[in-house]
């Protein structure tokens, strides 16, 4: 079972400038409509890009819904065995709603 965090969570941990890594496992053309300011590795690429990815803080993975995030957390703990990674529940959509109705989403 992956580890999860809410879009409420991860707004806390943002206004407390905690240190953490976010992760965008979208595509780039859907990183660029809209996003939380994190490194875009698109899914396709999370193992091949795996050597940006913090072992050392906590790394929150999101994308659209939530679910090629929960696809990229399980492939990094199976093939890398990192154990320091969240999944975003709902993903950025969960976040407009929640945060931000303006934001572009698709």
């Amino acid at each position: 079972m992956i580890k999860e965090i809410t879009v409420q969570e991860l707004k806390e941990k943002l206004d407390n400038n905690e240190d953490f890594q976010l992760i965008d496992v979208r595509e780039t053309f859907e990183y660029e409509t809209s996003n939380l300011n994190g490194l875009n590795i698109p899914l396709g690429g999370i193992l091949i890009e795996a050597d940006q990815i913090s072992q050392d803080k906590p790394v929150i993975i999101h994308c659209r819904s939530g679910k090629r995030s929960a696809v990229a957390v399980m492939q990094l703990e199976q093939q890398l065995g990192l154990t320091n990674l969240f999944n975003l529940k709902g993903g950025i959509l969960a976040w407009q709603e929640a945060f931000d109705s303006n934001m572009p989403v698709y």
